[in-house]
Order: C-alpha cells, then structure tokens, then sequence
C-alpha cells in the first residue's frame, strides 16, 4: 500500500478512536529519561491537532521539572522552527489550521516530540506528507544531535512503513502504552 492509502486509512483510523481518552504518562516518560539519564533541557513539542496524541500535559509535566518548551512556526518555503512557548501564552492558527506561538525567541531543541500519522517498530514514520518535520530534522542534525521521539496511539503501529531517501528515522516512540526502542 503506498503512503498516501495509508495515511488515510490511519487518519480515518484515528478520527474513529478520537472518542477513547488515550493519554500519555508524563510520569513514565520522565522516569524513563531519568533511568536513562536523558536531559530535557530543551524540549520541542506541539500542539494537538487533527486528533493526533495530546502531548501539552507532558509538556507542562517536564516545563515544572525546569524544561525549557517550544513549539513550531511554519515559515515560508515549508520551512519549520521552534519557539519558546509556555502554556500561558497565547497562540495564532496559522494557514494548515494549526496553533503556532507567537514568540519570537527561537530554541534549537535537545529533545523533540513529533507528532505522527503511523510508525513501525523499525523506528520510521509516516507523517502527514508535507515533509515538514523530515526537513527539520534534517536541518538541525547539522547544528546539534538531538533526540527525536515520535508520539502516537498504539493502534496507529503498521508491520513497515514505505520510506525514502528524505525520510528521517526516529530515536524512539511513545504511545500510551509502551515505549518503543
């Protein structure tokens, strides 16, 4: 099945478990950073959209633990960087429906959560097709090693996803039920 069958049957997936209240541990995530002694200095989340997995009280959970958070501003040519943003602040939609901060101090994450449309347990991603997260990471892998962690609900797990060239593999996925190394 191509990606773009995929993506739909995900995304049509997904918008019928949107009624279940899966959530993420914050705790568990936090223990399991500890345990493995990861800084969470920096950490780029987003926002929730389109029923993708909330991760905002896992942001707030590691922003009283002193973490610094950001989220995404799409800017022109598709391209993505991340924001300081504090729960406080308030927000504007941007274009693709999506709530962007409005700050304008840019932070280079160590961590960052990405949000995704389907995962394998090869570490690869099925986003929503723009590229935009793929081209960020691209972009930041030359400036500092961050750790790039994929969010999502265990149902959206597939037995391989098709991956090209542009494609960027993740370090590890959490989904509300396990963690996925």
């Amino acid at each position: 099945m191509n990606k773009s069958k995929l993506r739909r049957k995900i995304l049509n997936l997904r918008k019928k478990n949107s009624h279940k209240k899966l959530i993420l541990d914050p705790d568990r995530i936090f223990r399991f950073f500890k345990k493995n002694k990861i800084s969470f200095k920096n950490i780029g989340g987003y926002y929730p959209c389109n029923h993708e997995i909330d991760d905002l009280d896992t942001l707030n959970f590691f922003r009283n633990k002193r973490a610094n958070i950001s989220l995404p501003i799409i800017k022109e040519n598709n391209q993505m960087n991340f924001f300081e943003w504090t729960n406080k602040d308030p927000l504007k939609i941007n274009k693709y429906g999506i709530a962007e901060p409005l700050s304008v101090k840019k932070i280079y994450p160590d961590i960052i959560f990405v949000p995704l449309v389907a995962y394998d347990d090869h570490l690869n991603r099925l986003g929503y097709g723009g590229g935009f997260y793929d081209r960020y990471l691209e972009k930041i892998d030359k400036i500092k090693n961050i750790l790039k962690i994929g969010l999502g609900f265990s149902y959206q797990e597939l037995k391989k996803i098709p991956i090209n060239k542009y494609d960027k593999k993740l370090d590890l996925i959490i989904t509300e039920n396990e963690i996925i190394q």
